[in-house]
């Protein structure tokens, strides 16, 4: 099974995905009143496991609460709905939509009266940024599309809305031929990707921009500075001129479907010798050993989708770094 077969989760009933239907009334439609997530379920030695699934969840009630979207159903109840999508339609390793919506009842900008509706989805989902974009690295654009001010859209809440600017950005640079852009936040300072925050590395430091800096506050943005300092690498929030991007030694993407991603080029110009560097090396393996059970999870990142596994030992694993 894969994208478009299997079950989908919604509002509490388990349906065959050709099945999942709204109305075209649905406020959603015309008016963009949702709000998301993207999480990861990964096949490891020691079973499935779903990484900061307590986070993303978090995230998507926080989503909810900044625009008035209260759902019935609570945090805890959400969390076992994921899993037990994940267990109907048998994925060892998936992606994971947890979506609440405004659903079917009238139209027009005041949402009140539309009910809020839940629905999860969840298929199998490669390397965002294509099967050697890990190890490899990706070339991508500044974007003349900007982020939005602090006052016009919540940044921090992951709304469906907010990701039509972030379709003007992947379009623009996927017809200039790159993989990725990155946008700047309406000082002209650097926000971040599409759908994906930014790290840049100078001098042994990790920088990346704050959550001031029209910056959605990342699930894996915040592995990744923790684990930095857990490596005794540097980590700076601070507000980023463009042209740091440009004398950067390194710099990478961070998301749940990016994952830990190189950049080798920005605007044609080669970011450090054109390769994944060293500091991102290091911090993609320490990603990947965290996800693969290889050290152990000190911080409750990993969430069983069969809780059986969770106390067996776990057989020797290589990280995936590529």
């Amino acid at each position: 099974m894969s994208f478009g077969s299997g079950k989908i989760w919604m509002n509490g009933a388990l349906v065959d995905w050709a099945d999942a239907q709204i109305h075209i009334g649905s406020h959603v439609i015309h008016y963009g009143s949702g709000v998301f997530e993207g999480a990861r379920c990964y096949d490891t030695a020691k079973g499935s496991v779903c990484f900061r699934l307590d986070a993303h969840l978090r995230r998507l009630y926080d989503s909810a609460k900044v625009y008035r979207m209260a759902y019935d159903l609570d945090l805890p109840g959400f969390h076992e709905a994921v899993l037990d999508t994940i267990r109907a339609n048998g994925y060892t390793a998936c992606y994971i939509r947890p979506l609440l919506y405004r659903g079917y009842h009238e139209l027009g900008v005041n949402p009140f009266k539309c009910p809020v509706d839940a629905a999860i989805l969840v298929w199998e989902w490669g390397a965002y940024l294509g099967e050697d974009a890990l190890e490899k690295g990706v070339d991508v654009q500044v974007s003349s599309w900007a982020r939005s001010a602090a006052n016009t859209f919540p940044a921090m809440a992951k709304s469906t809305a907010n990701y039509a600017n972030s379709q003007l950005i992947k379009m623009e640079a996927t017809l200039n031929g790159y993989s990725e852009g990155i946008a700047l936040d309406p000082s002209g300072l650097v926000s971040e990707g599409s759908g994906q925050n930014i790290f840049v590395i100078r001098d042994g430091v990790v920088f990346t921009p704050p959550i001031g800096g029209s910056v959605l506050p990342g699930i894996t943005r915040d592995v990744i500075m923790t684990l930095a300092r857990d490596l005794d690498i540097p980590v700076r929030e601070q507000p980023i001129p463009r042209e740091m991007l440009y004398i950067a030694d390194e710099v990478f993407f961070t998301g749940t479907a990016a994952e830990v991603s190189p950049i080798r080029s920005i605007d044609k110009i080669t970011i450090g010798n054109g390769k994944r560097g060293p500091v991102t090396t290091a911090l993609q393996r320490r990603f990947f050993d965290v996800i693969n059970g290889n050290i152990p999870d000190t911080r409750g990142w990993l969430t069983y989708v069969d809780p059986v596994h969770a106390s067996a030992p776990a057989p020797v694993a290589t990280a995936k770094t590529s």
